[in-house]
Formats: C-alpha cells, sequence, structure tokens
C-alpha cells in the first residue's frame, strides 16, 4: 500500500551531539531520523510503545543516509518524515533534513513488524492498516 503521509518534527542540536568543531556527530542522524518516524507514526495514530505493548517490535531493517552539509551546535533541525509505503511486513520511510531551509540530509530506512517472542516477522496489525486506509481516504476526499 502507497501513501504520501509526511509529518515534520524539529529538534536542536544540543552541544553534547557535536565534535570540536561543532559539527553534530555523523552517528547522531539515526536519532534524528528516530524521532521524525516516532513523531510521524504518533501523528498517524499509532505509537511505537502502543506497538510493544502488544509485543509487536519494528526493527530497522535498512537504513541509508546522504549527507548534504553539516548540521551544527544550536541549528534547528526540520525532519520531514515520509512514510511511502507498507509492504507485507515491511514499513518504509523517507526523510530530509533541512536547516533554515537549506536541505542538509535525506536518508531512508525501512523496518520490519515482528512479534517480540520470536522476533520472526509478522503482518502489521489490522488497526495499523486501518490507519492508513482512513489516511488515505481523507487525503482523496
Amino acid at each position: 500500500m502507497k501513501t504520501d503521509f509526511k509529518h515534520s518534527t524539529t529538534l536542536r542540536v544540543r552541544y553534547g551531539e557535536t565534535d570540536q568543531m561543532g559539527y553534530s556527530y555523523y552517528g547522531n542522524y539515526a536519532q534524528y531520523f528516530e524521532v521524525g518516524r516516532v513523531e510521524a507514526l504518533r501523528e498517524l495514530g499509532m505509537s511505537y510503545k502502543s506497538l510493544e505493548d502488544r509485543g509487536i517490535m519494528l526493527p530497522v531493517a535498512h537504513m541509508e543516509v546522504n549527507y548534504k552539509a553539516p548540521a551544527l551546535y544550536d541549528d534547528a533541525l526540520q525532519i520531514t518524515t515520509h512514510i511511502s509505503e507498507l509492504k507485507g511486513a515491511r514499513l518504509f520511510f523517507h526523510y530530509e533534513i533541512h536547516v533554515n531551509e537549506k536541505l542538509i540530509s535525506t536518508a531512508s530506512t525501512t523496518l520490519v513488524f515482528v512479534a517480540k517472542e520470536t522476533m520472526r516477522p509478522i503482518s502489521p496489525p489490522e488497526d495499523f492498516i486501518k490507519l492508513f486506509d482512513n489516511y488515505l481516504k481523507r487525503a482523496n476526499d
């Protein structure tokens, strides 16, 4: 199921996330994308916590990042998260990070719905699929 769902959130680069040059350490970007992903899912109507409480996990199976310019200490990062597709057990995300409207990074991740007990892929819960259906209906009205 393809979707054009997008959500933006702002996060400020903290001093402890930077190196001596004031650049945000490249490994922090995974956390920035996670913040975007968690907030996008919350906006859609589903929280990670509610999934985990039901024994469903969403680990990252693939991540790809393109760094275009550095994020600096105290920059306000505008993280735009696009949930592009739900395909079987996989959920696909794309991200853009802007600082003052300048694109500094793009990324994509693939997450997989898995059962907490077995860590084996499972189908997304019906209520999660319904959230996508409802979003698509509203978007097409």
